[in-house]
């Protein structure tokens, strides 16, 4: 993020987040100018773990303190934290908060003015349900196939959600301070799923554009990707100028749902290298990327 561009700064967040989500959207905050401190249990992060660059890199600029919040001296310790904190960020199901003392109306008590960005793996009464990122994703039929999916979409974009649900937090504080808005604003509960998150990213394929009839999800032939002599090519002349521009250098036919076009396009790609490639979508204007 640009230095410049800092919405968060000055906006304080506790985070007890493990793993990715929850991470991912302290990092995201953190870009954002936010001050960010995170609570982990005697054990760390798994994520320190089983992936030690990846959280090196989640975690740069976030304050990490050891608490085992089972202990007198842990929740001592959180209290301390959350009454100078302005969002409090978690990821446990419902039950374990409550165990930990807290559940929002416990919290709320305590901490009026807090506000608390709860990422969960669903909404409301199926908070409880165990899942991952997989699991989500093939709730929306966005697992097509054995092969798992690139990166861990729900994840990520429900960071993104819970960056966005900070950012509701921060403008509350700015208008307050700008007495623009309620002096003493309440704080927020604002629960973000990540099935819902899933769902949000499955919107394309729901209406179609990503199904094996839709232009981009294979019926088009400039939307595709192609073998070539040395690897593949990613190909996105999906308007119709890029479109045109390909199958003038491919000779083939205008219609580009048509399986000549496909055959074609698929010749003259499969004869040439990745360096040809690379080289006439240069000269030719045209969105191709190759790939091993």
């Amino acid at each position: 993020m640009p230095a410049a561009f800092a919405p968060l700064h000055g906006l304080r967040i506790l985070s007890l987040a493990l793993n990715l989500p929850g991470p991912a959207a302290l990092l995201r905050c953190r870009r954002l100018g936010a001050s960010c401190t995170k609570l982990e249990p005697p054990a760390g992060d798994p994520m320190g773990r089983y992936n030690p660059g990846a959280y090196a890199e989640l975690h740069a600029g976030v304050k990490v303190l050891p608490a085992d919040l089972k202990t007198r001296e842990g929740q001592q310790l959180l209290q301390r934290e959350l009454a100078r904190t302005d969002v409090l960020l978690t990821s446990f199901r419902p039950s374990a908060l409550h165990k930990l003392g807290l559940g929002w109306k416990e919290l709320h008590s305590r901490h009026p003015t807090l506000t608390q960005v709860a990422i969960v793996g669903a909404a409301g009464d199926r908070a409880e349900e165990p899942g991952h990122d997989l699991t989500y994703l093939a709730e929306h039929d966005l697992v097509t196939g054995v092969d798992l999916p690139a990166t861990l979409y729900a994840d990520m974009s429900g960071a993104l959600i819970a960056s966005e649900a900070v950012l509701q937090a921060a403008l509350r504080k700015q208008e307050r301070y700008a007495g623009t808005g309620d002096p003493h604003p309440e704080g927020l509960y604002l629960e973000v799923p990540l099935t819902d998150a899933a769902g949000w990213l499955a919107l394309p394929r729901r209406w179609g554009l990503t199904q094996s009839t839709g232009a981009v999800g294979g019926a088009h032939a400039g939307y595709r990707v192609y073998a070539c002599v040395d690897g593949r090519v990613a190909v996105a002349a999906l308007e119709p100028h890029f479109a045109a521009r390909l199958c003038e250098l491919a000779g083939a036919g205008a219609d580009m749902g048509a399986a000549a076009t496909h055959e074609a396009i698929r010749a003259f790609l499969a004869r040439r290298t990745r360096a040809e490639i690379d080289a006439l979508a240069v000269q030719q204007d045209l969105p191709l990327h190759t790939l091993e």
